[in-house]
């Protein structure tokens, strides 16, 4: 497994920068945005895989690690640019962890929410992706 790193275009500029996410230019339509922010320190999220749902995670501020895992080999990848996301593919476990302060974790993903598309126990997704 491994990680497959998005870069996000961006202008630099003395006013500021803006990077820019374009349906057109990611690997799938996005048609959920969410973030997460505020988390508290030590808390982990995620803890989760898609059956189907692909997602690119973008650390707006801050950072995070991001832990992914297929059923037999796992991989860290510390975000901590927001000109760069991680995209996730289905059928892939999940976990935030190591917040710093003020951080804010963008999500993009491929599909509305769908809770029976989650798969929530380790166990079940070790046997499905076996």
């Amino acid at each position: 497994m491994e990680i497959k790193w998005i870069d996000i275009p961006s202008i630099n500029d003395p006013r500021g920068n803006l990077a820019v996410l374009e349906n057109s230019k990611l690997p799938f339509k996005v048609k959920r945005v969410y973030y997460l922010y505020d988390v508290p320190s030590g808390s982990k999220r995620g803890g989760h895989a898609h059956r189907n749902l692909l997602q690119l995670i973008v650390p707006l501020s801050g950072s995070f690690e991001l832990v992914l895992k297929d059923g037999s080999d796992e991989k860290i990848a510390l975000l901590n640019n927001p000109t760069r996301g991680v995209l996730i593919p289905n059928m892939t476990w999940r976990e935030l962890r190591n917040f710093s302060a003020g951080a804010v974790c963008l999500v993009l993903a491929s599909d509305e929410y769908k809770e029976s598309d989650y798969i929530r126990k380790w166990d079940e997704f070790v046997n499905l992706s076996a």
